[in-house]
């Protein structure tokens, strides 16, 4: 069984009824559910997701204290931390009451601080270009089992989809370094010797052109260690996860070089494919930095589109 339905499961046996009997004035305004840090989130945890941070337990998000008052809260986490410590066989690590863990009674806003710079989660054009999309992805998945007031549903849902001019600066930015590290600067650095230096960039064009496959599927970029896990479940060139790892797990002597220099090109085409495919485009080329500039320029607010084409990306 996978951590969502685990924590899932011991929710309705243990949470729902505490809520119920010991908390009948708040048991149906609270979120409950399982979001935010841990594989288990998103369905990519596996038998060696267990070896830390894995429980049977849940989230209780809390309003703030001049909705909820910290005495009820203060109760609500002694409650939580004597729920039943085993469940299904997986053993919950014994909860602190003053809080600080993945799972347990958690203020909202303290929740929505951490990983997004607001308590609300209403960001500036500022916080959309530079906040690291793992962290949105932390906040919009997992599952709510209770929705509750609607306040954090409403904040998930409005969190899900960036801004499309966003988006839109974040493509042609890795489009160019896409460009500049893998067709540009590869074939270089193999005539220059410099294998090293080749597989440094075989690295940096598969890092951008991962984020450009993400953007183009309009989903969030998880934290690196999930990246290629999660291509796996998207529509659009989630299957070329497997040339990327190719490209990474193999050398860059005379037998594999130019089969890399193909792979590379082979699947810039396809990347040019989807951007034609979803209007984003007017070159005619090859070429993906002519196609960074072209993405660029549908940018329609005018100060976002002259900034430069580095500036939403990390």
């Amino acid at each position: 069984m996978q951590g969502l339905e685990l924590s899932r499961r011991y929710f309705e046996a243990f949470g729902a009824p505490m809520l119920r009997e010991q908390f009948p004035d708040w048991a149906d305004r609270l979120a409950v559910g399982l979001v935010g840090s841990g594989s288990e989130c998103f369905g990519w945890d596996d038998e060696v997701s267990r070896d830390h941070d894995f429980e049977p337990g849940f989230c209780i998000f809390l309003p703030e204290e001049d909705v909820l008052d910290r005495r009820t809260a203060f109760l609500l986490e002694r409650a939580y931390a004597k729920l039943p410590e085993t469940f299904e066989g997986v053993s919950r690590p014994r909860l602190s009451p003053v809080g600080g863990n993945r799972r347990g009674v958690l203020r909202l806003g303290d929740f929505l601080e951490a990983r997004t710079g607001t308590r609300d989660g209403k960001l500036s054009l500022g916080q959309w270009l530079s906040l690291p999309e793992h962290y949105l992805l932390e906040v919009t998945g997992g599952a709510l089992f209770r929705t509750g007031d609607g306040v954090f549903e409403g904040i998930r849902q409005a969190l899900s989809v960036q801004p499309e001019d966003v988006r839109l600066k974040k493509l042609a930015g890795n489009l160019l370094l896409a460009a500049q590290a893998g067709q540009y600067n590869y074939p270089r650095c193999l005539r220059h010797g410099e294998t090293g230096a080749a597989q440094l960039a075989v690295g940096e064009f598969s890092r951008r052109t991962i984020a450009v496959i993400f953007l183009l599927n309009r989903r969030y970029l998880p934290f690196y260690k999930w990246q290629f896990r999660a291509m796996r479940d998207l529509p659009l060139l989630g299957a070329e996860g497997e040339t990327l790892e190719l490209l990474l797990t193999t050398d860059n002597g005379p037998e594999m070089a130019q089969a890399k220099i193909d792979l590379i090109e082979n699947l810039s085409g396809a990347i040019i494919t989807a951007l034609q495919d979803q209007n984003l485009t007017d070159a005619v080329c090859g070429d993906l930095e002519k196609h960074a500039y072209s993405v660029n320029d549908r940018i329609s607010d005018p100060a976002l589109r002259n900034a430069h084409i580095l500036s939403a990306v990390n």
